[in-house]
């Protein structure tokens, strides 16, 4: 106890004695007393200021006036000695505070005294130097806080007074430091920076940066710096370009690099490479950089610094360098325009679309020769003297701040005359059900019309409590020998002889039976997988039979189960199609579909996979591949494809292994940017021969054997172009959507002609967003037929140094239709195929293309037991290529056709779901297809379900852009989802029509309970919603007095907190309920604007994986996609019974669980907006694994400079990393 007390006495002594002195000091000033008093006082302060922290926090601490009494005294005082106390005394808190306490300077009026004192001492002839030096120091240190210290600075003429101290006293390193320090901060300001460079500070600079040596380093390294910052000025930068100095700055380089040889001037190496990236910002520095061979001398250079890690700084600032300065060349394509033509029926007055129309032919063609950089030096004198009064904080002018525009109000838009027309499509409302059969409600066996065939994926969400007993499903495990009875085979023909037909039958039989096989690269005949490289759509007969038929026994009254396995399959199945012409295959089963064998032997992989068995809901098994031949034959495709993909064909299964997000190697993207940039210094190490070329139908393929051979031309296919770079790696150029210019993300295509072992790199090289999530873990998709013929039939995350980055290749802003963002991206994998002579498919997600929708859809309807289900599959609408849209309703049967029992079926809500609207987003799809199968099942909770619910459903709302491999648009070549709020009936019929239904269903007083849009999104992870909420988004504006007086519904947040609860995949912390004026077109702003459906949302599904809960740290898959689609069915129950309480019974501690769910502070994430008019938030990104080539972003670099790389924490910015924000 008496050493607390000591303590405590001391601090409050030592406390007492600050505050005495500086009262003293304020005396002094009052009563003007004599200098000596007033100098003895600073001493003393300044002596506890340099050996107490508490002094220091005591002087700063909110309310203390110590430093007003310092600036007091310092603007009064004509002491010398006074005042260098009061600036010791100043620059020890700057210094030792950080940024804070330079900031409480600012906010006393620091900046302003200081500056009048440095233009006062500088009237003295000569000034004094110790003064010089300690004014120019703490200016330095408090200039970069105050927003408008460039312009105070010009304005008391404090530019001139240092600018001529460095010229007078240039030997004087001392005092030259200090100001130079200040010089830097100065040209901060534009216009202070061109001053600067008129009065030949310049030129000053380069007489102190010179050639190595050990003297005078920090000296250097101040230049250096400011040097950089003056050049950020592109009249600066020209005039040292016209002065021959980035030749100059290069020599420098060279020099310093080869004899730093310690590396302990790495700061100012780094510094000759930051005024190299300031001057290159203008084009002339482009060309005098290339001129002087600059980019071989830094990639030389950066080359011999890779081996040591702490020189990072110097390679990655070298890698940037080159990056801006390689030369910009247009993409080798004839023209940016998509290879596809469809003349449109209308054609838009404005928008991109009639841009396109208007263009010249030959403007896309042409490179933007403007500087990266737009900004403009604002060079005039009579620049607005608040210019660096910029809102620092970041403020989002899309949110909609008007409170009456964001307001529902439901506006008819059509007539009631107009809106019958949709009569037809409401059945239920009128129908009385006097001809059905509706004696039975117990679920029918699910007969299938022949066999099954092909894997099917189902939804795994579990059942919601309800009065009936679960139903669970059994796994059907069937024990088949290998000579068992075979089922009934029928021929298929191929591109071979019939001479070899049944030896090469018997040898492919028994590699698939023997169960000691690998999948060597000789296990099939290769004539046997180049046949399946082409499955064509020509010569099928209609008799067409189902393939894939396995040994089992022929029951199909019950639904089969999937018991996926990685086990060789020994049964023996055939494919009686005349798809392939001249004899008769044999394919591998392609999945153990209610099938487990007796063979114990397991294949190379299955030792280290789990095999889970799946508890499946009574669905149907959805995938027939001869039924999907038909359809395909129906479809309607631009380009007029007659080849179908082996994936579409035989269908997918998720693998039985989880694939979690790929750890990106340290360095990735600045190898693959060195590689990049060895073309241009070693040209002649580059083939540039073109392999597959879209838009020229008459090219021949090449022949050689070590030239992979690539296809598109087949349904949702994207590729364009394929160029051979070296061996082993080629630069790949994806199609535009139709009637546009730009979409470039969606690919899709075939690959074969490959060697086993051989790592081959694929360069997508006309990518256009600033950022993906290949920069954060994502992989691109590959589907091996040889895998598939060895039971794997699945799509499988592939790839390996992936990156994606800011490349060399141009677009001009007209052709871009005025969008910033000029240059392409490149996105590149490297794969190293296992299979000789296979046929692998790649794709940007898992496909899901239009014919599949149909197959699916038909499958669903053929095997619904009506007696309990109401399902319609009508037609909503022709696109405007002839494809039709389906529109699906989705209710139980009325238990009878009794009053009551109509009136209850009549009366039930509406839910409506859009799914597909963006045709890249295939992952939008596959949800639907879980919420799909799961409003078809016998699962006790989705009868239930149906009986709470009437659902209308457009499963695809862009069936044309879907068929035709677009990524963003129809064949309109507009954006579908921003034609809500005036969708144009002969250019947007799916929309117009999908509109109207709701239009009709507000005219009726049947208003959606619930309106959700499926889509996909490409640059966060889980899977989130966007809701609509006029607090949220007024609470966003920073005004809380509007915010407070908005009086909502919380309703809309009930369902996504539902899900955050029961979806595995769901995270409610990306949710965002914000409207803003980008997306007031869109589906979700206009049915909750226009007509009125409070819960109307987008629900996004990441392309990439999930960063929490259960699946954290894994990229998704087909699975938890269908699963999310499932467990979105279970909210709508959850839904039903908190919005309605009494009809279901529930216990009292129930009703209050929405208003658990929706709190006062709930979280609100950051807004949706994104530059490319995309459903997409800004995307936060560390500098190693930006996109872009950051050439405004300085990386200050620490004293004690070590590892440059990221941590693994600061990588990858998760969602629940970002700023969060409370509404109170």
């Amino acid at each position: 106890m008496s050493k607390l007390k000591v303590v405590t006495e001391k601090s409050l002594t030592s406390n007492s004695r600050i505050v005495g002195l500086l009262a003293q000091l304020e005396k002094i000033n009052t009563e003007a007393t004599e200098s000596d008093t007033a100098r003895y006082v600073t001493s003393k302060i300044l002596h506890l200021t340099q050996s107490q922290e508490k002094t220091r926090k005591e002087m700063t601490a909110k309310g203390s006036t110590g430093m007003e009494v310092l600036l007091s005294t310092l603007e009064n005082t004509k002491d010398l000695q006074t005042m260098l106390n009061i600036l010791c005394i100043l620059l020890e808190l700057v210094s030792a505070g950080g940024g804070r306490r330079a900031s409480f300077l600012v906010a006393r009026g620091g900046s302003q005294i200081l500056l009048q004192l440095l233009v006062n001492a500088s009237k003295e002839s000569p000034p004094h130097e110790e003064l010089m030096i300690h004014v120019h120091s703490v200016l330095a240190k408090i200039g970069p806080k105050d927003k408008k210290f460039g312009v105070k600075a010009r304005i008391t003429g404090a530019l001139n007074i240092t600018l001529s101290l460095v010229k007078q006293h240039l030997p004087n390193f001392r005092l030259v430091l200090p100001c130079l320090q200040l010089l830097r901060v100065y040209s901060a300001n534009s216009v202070n920076s061109v001053s600067l460079g008129k009065n030949g500070v310049v030129e000053l600079l380069f007489k102190i940066i010179g050639p190595f040596s050990k003297k005078n380093s920090g000296l250097m390294k101040v230049a250096l710096d400011t040097l950089a910052a003056l050049l950020k000025s592109k009249t600066n930068a020209r005039r040292a370009v016209e002065r021959g100095y980035v030749q100059v700055l290069l020599t420098i380089y060279v020099d310093w690099h080869r004899h730093d040889n310690r590396h302990r001037n790495m700061l100012v190496r780094k510094g000759i490479l930051q005024s190299l990236k300031s001057v290159t910002n203008i084009k002339l520095g482009r060309k005098a950089f290339i001129d002087a061979n600059g980019m071989k001398i830094l990639y030389n250079t950066s080359q011999e610094c890779l081996a040591v890690r702490t020189l990072d700084p110097l390679v990655n600032t070298s890698s940037l360098i080159m990056r801006k300065c390689f030369p910009k060349n247009r993409l080798p394509l004839p023209t940016i325009k998509s290879s596809f033509n469809f003349q449109l029926p209308v054609v838009p007055v404005t928008g991109p679309v009639a841009q396109l129309y208007n263009l010249p032919p030959e403007v896309d063609d042409v490179v933007d020769e403007s500087d990266d950089n737009d900004d403009i030096d604002l060079e005039a004198e009579n620049e607005m003297e608040n210019e660096d009064d910029l809102d620092q904080n970041f403020k989002n002018d899309d949110i909609e701040t008007d409170i009456n525009k964001l307001k529902p109000q439901q506006v008819p838009g059509r007539t009631i005359e107009e809106l019958k027309m949709y009569e037809h499509l409401f059945p239920e409302l009128i129908d009385d059900f006097q001809d059905y059969d509706l004696i039975s409600k117990e679920p029918k066996p699910l007969v299938f019309e022949g066999k099954v065939c092909g894997p099917i994926v189902v939804p795994t969400a579990g059942e919601e409590a309800s009065g009936n007993p679960k139903k669970k499903g059994a796994v059907m495990k069937e024990k088949v020998s290998s000579k068992g009875e075979e089922g009934d085979k029928k021929s298929a023909l191929m591109d071979v002889t019939k001479e070899n037909a049944k030896d090469n039958d018997r040898t492919l039989l028994q590699q698939l039976r023997d169960p000691n096989r690998t999948t060597s690269s000789h296990s099939l005949n290769n004539d046997i997988v180049k046949a399946l490289d082409r499955i064509t759509l020509q010569n099928i007969p209609s008799q067409t039979a189902l393939c894939s038929t396995a040994i089992v026994k022929k029951d199909y009254s019950l639904p089969l189960s999937v018991l996926t396995c990685t086990k060789a399959c020994p049964h023996v199945v055939n494919c009686g199609n005349a798809l392939f012409e001249g004899r008769t295959v044999h394919l591998g089963k392609l999945c153990c579909t209610g099938v487990e064998t007796e063979d114990d032997e397991d294949t190379e992989s299955s030792s280290s996979v789990e095999q889970p068995s799946v508890e499946v809901p009574d669905v149907p098994t959805l995938h027939d591949p001869d039924l999907y031949i038909e359809i395909v034959k129906d479809t309607k495709s631009v380009p007029e494809y007659t080849e179908v993909a082996y994936p579409d064909y035989f269908g997918h299964t998720p693998p039985p292994f989880k694939e979690p997000i790929l750890e990106r190697p340290y360095g990735v993207q600045r190898t693959k940017i060195a590689q990049d940039i060895e073309r241009l210094i070693h040209q002649s190490d580059i083939i540039d021969q073109v392999v597959y070329d879209l838009d020229n139908p008459n090219y021949i393929i090449p022949e050689e054997g070590d030239i992979l051979k690539f296809n598109s031309k087949f349904e949702s296919g994207n590729l364009r172009k394929v160029i051979q770079i070296r061996k082993n790696e080629y630069d790949l150029i994806l199609n535009s959507d139709i009637n546009s210019n730009h979409y470039h993300q969606w690919f899709y295509f075939e690959v074969s002609g490959m060697r086993p072992g051989v790592a081959y790199r694929f360069n997508i090289i006309n990518c256009e967003k600033s950022n993906s999530q290949f920069n954060y873990g994502m992989q691109p998709l590959m589907y091996s037929v040889r895998e598939a013929l060895n039971a794997r039939p699945w799509w499988m995350r592939v790839g390996s140094d992936i990156c994606y980055y800011k490349n060399h290749f141009s677009r001009s802003s007209v052709a871009a239709g005025g969008q910033k963002g000029k240059s392409y991206y490149t996105m590149t994998f490297t794969v190293t195929f296992p299979h000789k002579d296979d046929v692998c498919y790649f794709a940007y997600h898992y496909p899901y293309t239009y014919s599949t929708l149909q197959m699916h859809l038909q499958k669903l309807e053929s095997a619904h037991n009506p007696q309990q289900i109401y399902f319609r599959r009508d037609v909503l609408c022709e696109t405007l290529s002839g494809n039709s849209c389906p529109l699906l309703t989705i209710t139980a049967m009325p238990e009878s056709n009794c009053y009551e029992h109509i009136c209850q079926f009549r009366n039930r809500p509406y839910v409506f779901l859009s799914a597909r609207v963006h045709p890249g987003e295939t992952n939008a799809s596959w949800v639907m297809k879980g919420t799909l199968e799961y409003l078809m099942s016998n699962n006790p909770t989705a009868q239930s379900l149906r009986e709470s619910y009437i659902f209308k459903i457009v499963p695809m709302l862009n069936p044309d852009g879907v068929i035709n491999g677009n990524h963003r648009c129809s064949l309109s070549g507009e954006d579908l989802n921003r034609q809500w709020q005036s969708p144009n009936p002969d250019l947007h019929p799916t929309i117009y029509h999908a509109k109207g239904l709701l239009q009709y269903l507000a005219a009726v007083k049947r208003l959606p309970l619930v309106y959700c849009d499926y889509h996909g999104h490409s640059r966060k992870k889980n899977v989130f919603m966007y809701g609509c909420s006029i607090k949220e988004t007024v609470w966003h504006t920073n005004d809380s007095a509007s915010s407070c007086d908005v009086v909502e519904d919380m309703g809309y947040r009930t369902l996504p907190k539902i899900l955050s609860h029961i979806a595995p995949a769901f995270c409610m912390s990306s949710c965002s309920f914000v409207v803003e004026k980008s997306k007031e077109s869109t589906a979700r702003v206009v049915v909750w604007r226009e007509i009125g459906v409070q819960r109307s949302y987008t629900m996004e599904s990441t392309l990439c994986g999930c960063d929490h809960g259960k699946y954290k740290g894994l990229q998704i898959g087909t699975r938890e996609l269908e699963e999310m689609g499932a467990k979105f069915c279970v909210g709508l129950m959850r839904l039903k019974r908190l919005t309605s309480p009494l009809e279901y019974n529930q216990p009292s501690s129930l009703l209050d669980f929405e208003n658990d769910l929706i709190e006062s502070s709930c979280k609100v994430t950051s807004p949706t907006t994104y530059v490319l008019d995309e459903d997409e938030p800004r995307f936060l990104e560390e500098v190693d694994y930006s996109a872009e080539s950051n050439d405004e972003l300085d990386i200050e670099l620490a004293e004690n400079v070590g590892d440059y790389e990221p941590s693994a924490q600061e990588e990858i910015l998760s969602d629940s990393e970002l700023p969060r924000t409370y509404l109170h």
